[in-house]
C-alpha cells in the first residue's frame, strides 16, 4: 500500500500559522491528483490545498477549525486505493498475509475484538454510529467489513434508551471542538462567534499602525465635474475599446501617482530610525470582500494606463468575491486608496495600512453648494481626506500633496501631460 502525505503548504514569511476551514473530502473518498482538498485561511487569504496525489484519503489527521503551520501532515492518502464508482465502497492491494494490523489509522479504530478489519468507508460509518467492526459480518475478501456490511450493522444496531440531556453529553473525539454561540432565547438575544483569522489580523495592524504611527488627517474637497464630464463622453468608446468599464477609481489613482511624484515622502515608509524611499509606485486598493477588507496591490501604477488599472481592479474585485486573492496580490505596498464613497460615506479618517506613512480616503460625490466667483453654484463635490505618519511627513508636504491631487482632479488633462 503506498500511502503519500498530504501537508500544508508553505506560508508566506509574515505567516506563522493557519487555520483549516473545510474539508470538501471525507475518508474513505477517492480523490484526483490536484483536486482541492481543503480550504486553508491564513491572516490575508484563503488558500486551496490541491490533492499531491490521485488515491483514497484513507486518514484525516487534522480535522475543521485545527490550527496548522506550514509542512505540517493533516491527512493520508493511499495512491493504490480505489473508491467504487457507484457504491462508493473502496478497495485496496491485499495487504500481506503476515501482517495483523490493518494499514489505516482509520481502520485499525475500526477492528473489533474478533480481529476484524473494516475498510475506510466502513470505518467511517462504524465510528459514526458507535460501532465497531466485530459489530458487522464482514463479506468483503478475508473477512474486511464492507460499506455495506457497516450499514447493515448500523439497520440493526439495538434501540438504546432515551439520550442523555445535551449538557451531559459528551462531543465526539473525531469532531473538532469548536465553542458554540451563547443564544439568549429570550427577547434580548446575544450571540458569541470566534473572529476569523483575517477579522484578528486586520484588529492586531490597525492597533498596531495607531501605537506605532503618529497619525494626522488632512482634509480638501474637489470638484468632480471635469472627471464626470469626460467619463460621461468616452465611457462607451472606452468600453469598447477595452472591455471593461470607465470607472471613477482609476483618475484617483492617477491623481494620486502624480502627487506622489512630486512629493515622494508620500509613498516613504520608515524601518528603524531610517526612511525608505520607494523608487516605484505600488498602490493598495482597498476591497471589500464577504472575509473583511483586504487591500490588493496594483503594482508600478505609473506605468499602468487609465485602462490597465481599470481592468486589474476588476480582477481584485472578483477575486475577493470569490475568496481567490494570492499572498503576492495582497504583498507589498507604498500606499493606499480606501473608497468608503461606495458605500454612502461622506468624511472620515482612515487608518495607514503599516509600513507604508500615508492613505488616501476618498468619499461619496454628491451635488453641493459652492462659492465659484462670488456666486453660489451646485457643483458634484468630493471630500479627500488624507492621514499620514506625521513622524516623517510634515503638514506641508501633506497638505500640498493633497493640493497636487486635487489639482489633478479638476483637471484631468494635467494627468494626461504629466503636469
Amino acid at each position: 500500500m503506498a500511502q503519500i502525505e498530504v501537508k500544508v503548504p508553505q506560508l508566506s514569511e509574515s505567516v506563522a500559522e493557519a487555520t483549516l476551514l473545510s474539508w470538501h473530502k471525507k475518508v474513505g473518498e477517492a480523490v484526483s491528483r490536484d483536486e482541492n482538498l481543503i480550504d486553508i485561511e491564513t491572516d490575508k487569504v484563503v488558500l486551496e490545498l490541491p490533492a499531491p496525489a490521485a488515491g483514497v484519503i484513507v486518514q484525516i489527521i487534522k480535522n475543521d477549525g485545527s490550527t496548522v503551520v506550514a509542512g505540517e501532515v493533516i491527512a493520508i492518502i493511499d495512491t493504490e486505493a480505489s473508491a467504487g464508482a457507484s457504491t462508493g465502497q473502496v478497495s485496496a492491494a491485499p495487504a500481506p498475509a503476515a501482517e495483523a494490523a490493518p494499514a489505516a489509522p482509520a481502520a485499525a479504530a475500526a477492528t473489533g475484538s474478533k480481529g476484524d478489519v473494516a475498510m475506510p468507508a466502513a470505518a467511517k460509518i462504524l465510528a459514526d454510529n458507535n460501532l465497531t467492526a466485530a459489530d458487522a459480518t464482514g463479506t468483503g475478501r478475508d473477512g474486511r467489513v464492507t460499506k455495506g456490511d457497516a450499514l447493515a450493522a448500523v439497520a440493526n444496531k439495538p434501540a438504546v434508551a432515551a439520550p442523555a440531556p445535551l449538557a451531559a453529553q459528551a462531543p465526539k473525539a473525531a469532531l473538532p471542538q469548536v465553542a458554540a454561540p451563547s443564544v439568549n432565547l429570550g427577547d434580548r438575544p446575544e450571540e458569541r462567534v470566534p473572529m476569523s483569522r483575517l477579522r484578528a489580523r486586520i484588529a492586531e495592524r490597525l492597533l498596531q499602525s495607531q501605537s506605532t504611527n503618529a497619525i494626522l488627517t488632512t482634509f480638501n474637497e474637489v470638484n468632480m465635474a471635469p472627471v464626470m464630464e469626460m467619463r460621461n463622453k468616452y465611457k462607451d468608446k472606452f468600453e469598447k475599446e477595452h472591455g471593461v468599464k470607465l470607472g471613477f477609481m482609476s483618475f484617483f489613482v492617477k491623481a494620486a501617482v502624480a502627487a506622489l511624484k512630486k512629493y515622494p515622502i508620500l509613498n516613504a515608509s520608515v524601518d528603524g530610525n531610517d526612511i525608505i524611499y520607494h523608487g516605484y509606485f505600488d498602490i493598495g486598493i482597498a476591497v471589500g470582500s464577504p472575509r473583511g477588507l483586504v487591500v490588493p496591490i496594483l503594482r508600478n501604477a505609473d506605468q499602468m494606463s487609465i485602462a490597465d488599472i481599470e481592468k486589474k481592479i476588476g480582477e481584485f474585485g472578483q477575486k475577493a468575491k470569490d475568496g481567490k486573492l494570492t499572498l503576492e496580490d495582497l504583498t507589498g505596498g507604498t500606499f493606499s486608496i480606501s473608497n468608503g464613497g461606495v458605500f454612502g460615506s461622506m468624511l472620515s479618517t482612515p487608518i495607514i495600512n503599516p509600513p507604508q506613512s500615508a492613505i488616501l480616503g476618498v468619499h461619496a460625490t454628491k451635488d453641493r453648494a459652492v462659492v465659484e466667483n462670488g456666486q453660489i453654484v451646485i457643483r458634484p463635490m468630493n471630500y479627500l481626506a488624507m492621514s499620514y505618519d506625521h513622524r516623517i511627513i510634515d503638514g506641508r508636504e501633506a497638505v500640498l500633496g493633497l493640493v497636487a491631487m486635487k489639482d489633478a482632479l479638476e483637471d484631468p488633462a494635467r494627468l494626461l501631460l504629466d503636469l
